[in-house]
């Protein structure tokens, strides 16, 4: 990892990216236990890996990356989209809110909170 990134996720990790990584966790191992949740789970743990070590990393299409579209990007995606939202994904984007204005309120955590 280049000087920079690591930098910044050292700086990230301090300033919220800690919590927010476990939170991540905490909801792929619900999903687990759940079972029915098992297919967002290993989304979860990734995004988990993400929201640790942000910088440095690019995001892409999955088209793009594989060459080919894939079921979640169909009617059946929209639909586990949906259910991720009302399960999880609600609670996890107000985690996110709550550490961007945490972080607002600082001077350095600034850049992160945008």
């Amino acid at each position: 990892m280049a000087p920079l990134p690591l930098f910044l996720n050292i700086l990230w990790v301090l300033f919220g990216g800690l919590w927010m990584a476990i939170a991540w966790l905490v909801a792929g191992v619900i999903m687990v236990i759940t079972i029915i949740g098992i297919p967002w789970a290993r989304a979860a743990f990734t995004m988990a890996g993400y929201a640790f070590l942000p910088f440095g990393r690019r995001a892409m299409s999955r088209a793009v990356h594989q060459g080919y579209d894939d079921l979640g990007t169909g009617p059946a995606g929209v639909l586990g989209n949906l259910i991720w939202l009302v399960l999880a994904g609600w609670w996890l984007a107000l985690g996110h809110l709550g550490i961007a204005l945490l972080q607002a309120v600082t001077i350095i955590g600034l850049p992160f909170a945008w």
